[in-house]
């Protein structure tokens, strides 16, 4: 391997290291943290723990960023939401945190996203001042923060004209004007997750997928290897379980109140150019929008629901009709041509991990969970189980230092106090360093300073260099990549998570054919998971959509 393609050291997931690090581990040695679950949070705790010097065992029963952390709004919010219920401590937490990703972390991943708020006649001039105010104490966020302005602008108003320039496909009838606000976004959650995986392998931590989770104690696991089917244990001083909905399914005392978020996926056509997503209001709520996103491959993501999830939670939620038609609805209700059902090209549904505090007698009873707090909590069960619940995406690594914490202090590891904050993930550089990337530029909003690596794939194999699918911009190369260093075992692990071919069926359907070759051209295992990946991101509502949409941010 030449130095164009080589990743950073030691992080590199390929089927080969786990295969190693799974007979290395299983009745291995006694490590000092195993984690449950690949999430984000479950990813961030692996850092974490690795980045303080601890050895590190992480499992999860599937992929990575399988679950939640792959289904979110792509937003990292600073905590406006937030101030308008007055959980000022998490308002402030989420914007510290936004600014450490935007600014130290992972700023080739995270970067500053354009909303405009139409001042339509379905928002009254009490309501666009309420919104307004709303924004300047979210810039008064960033500043208590300590974000720079340069990497968030200021709030501003916004003439029709403008509004109309920024959204083209909005209704012009007496349209006022617009709020024009800006927050994070991610380029790709499951990106982030990957990231943050093979920054803690760089660090020594074994990344463990398909590795599934069948008993926990304070003391270690008894593991299923879901590859092979063989069954053994992982022995560890601290255990911290990162599971998110499933956390109750491992430890007893665990509740979890899951709450459904679906977001549609439209073609960029049927909204035209959107140099700016949107905030579309909720009619009768006061801080709730629908979020329109644009995409960089084409698509446009409109969401999301907030609503309660009863009975047990599925691998693959599904996405109910009347998710579809509420969103549907809220979007028409301000463009100029409204967007059709079958305009819906695909969905994607799944579940936040909120914490269940209604007393015992009555769980679920208390309010809806659009009001359930967003505050993350670390409960430790009598076996000496640490679990990490609640929170959202946004605070995931502050989730996962506070786990850390709890272990270091319970089983009194030696480890200092957390790096992550300043602690840049896989690919991370300063944004001028990331602007002299000799790459194209969707090349380094996806792979950052490790962007001249894979399209150097492609430059010594033109084969590499073609699409995998006409009109998406993912080439062969990339998925060659994610299969040599992202930990891709198989073809599900390609389409649904190292790229967004997946969340579109049609698109999955007319990719998975050269996608399975080359996964077989590779030696991957080109068989496990595709069954339950066709199903995972069928978008088809109330039938098989994928599953666990985070919290929005």
């Amino acid at each position: 391997m030449s130095n164009a393609d080589r990743p950073a050291a030691g992080a590199s997931l390929s089927a080969a290291r786990r295969s190693r690090e799974v007979a290395d581990t299983v009745g291995g040695p006694v490590v000092d943290v195993l984690v449950v679950g690949l999430g984000a949070t479950g990813a961030g705790a692996a850092l974490d723990a690795a980045a303080r010097g601890l050895s590190v065992a992480a499992v999860d029963a599937h992929d990575l960023a399988f679950g939640t952390s792959r289904w979110s709004s792509k937003l990292i919010h600073g905590g406006l939401r937030y101030l308008a219920s007055a959980q000022l401590d998490v308002a402030h937490e989420s914007a510290v945190e936004r600014g450490v990703l935007m600014e130290r972390t992972a700023p080739h991943l995270v970067r500053a996203q354009p909303f405009v708020l139409p001042l339509t006649p379905l928002v009254s001039r009490g309501q666009a001042a309420l919104a307004w105010a709303g924004f300047r104490a979210g810039d008064t966020l960033r500043l208590a923060a300590r974000t720079a302005r340069a990497t968030l602008p200021a709030p501003r108003r916004l003439s029709a004209v403008e509004t109309r320039h920024l959204a083209p496909a909005l209704r012009s009838d007496r349209l006022r004007g617009g709020l024009l606000s800006w927050d994070g976004r991610l380029t790709d959650d499951a990106r982030l997750v990957t990231a943050l995986a093979r920054t803690a392998a760089a660090r020594g931590a074994r990344i463990l997928t398909r590795v599934r989770a069948l008993e926990l104690t304070g003391s270690g696991a008894r593991v299923r290897d879901e590859l092979t089917g063989e069954e053994g244990v992982i022995r560890a001083r601290a255990v911290i379980n990162a599971s998110g909905v499933w956390a109750g399914d491992l430890v007893d005392g665990i509740r979890i109140r899951p709450s459904r978020g679906t977001h549609l996926v439209l073609r960029s056509e049927h909204l035209g150019t959107l140099p700016a997503g949107l905030h579309v209001p909720i009619p009768g709520e006061t801080n709730r929008f629908v979020l329109v996103l644009p995409q960089d491959d084409g698509r446009v993501y409109v969401g999301l629901t907030d609503e309660p999830v009863d009975g047990d939670v599925p691998d693959v939620p599904d996405v109910p009709e009347t998710d579809v038609g509420f969103l549907l609805d809220v979007l028409g209700s301000v463009l100029e041509v409204p967007v059709h059902r079958e305009d819906v090209v695909g969905a994607f549904a799944g579940l936040r991990p909120l914490l269940d505090t209604t007393s015992s007698d009555r769980p679920g009873a208390g309010p809806r969970t659009a009001d359930v707090s967003r505050r993350h909590a670390v409960l430790t069960s009598s076996e000496g189980v640490i679990t990490v619940v609640g929170g959202k995406l946004t605070t995931y690594r502050r989730m996962a230092e506070d786990a850390v914490d709890v272990a270091v202090a319970a089983r009194g590891l030696t480890a200092g106090p957390s790096p992550t904050a300043a602690l840049p993930l896989v690919g991370a550089a300063a944004p001028h360093t990331l602007a002299r990337v000799g790459a194209p530029r969707r090349l380094v909003r996806h792979y950052g300073t490790e962007a001249p690596a894979v399209q150097a794939l492609a430059a010594r194999d033109p084969r590499l260099a073609e699409r995998v699918l006409p009109g998406h911009p993912v080439t062969r190369a990339e998925l060659l990549w994610a299969l040599r260093h992202e930990g891709a075992l198989d073809a599900a692990d390609l389409l649904d998570r190292r790229t967004r071919i997946g969340v579109v069926p049609e698109d999955r359907a007319a990719a998975l054919d050269a996608v399975r070759d080359l996964v077989g051209e590779t030696g991957g295992t080109s068989g496990t998971g595709e069954t339950s990946g066709t199903g995972e991101t069928s978008g088809r509502p109330a039938g098989g959509i994928d599953e666990a949409a985070a919290d929005p941010g």
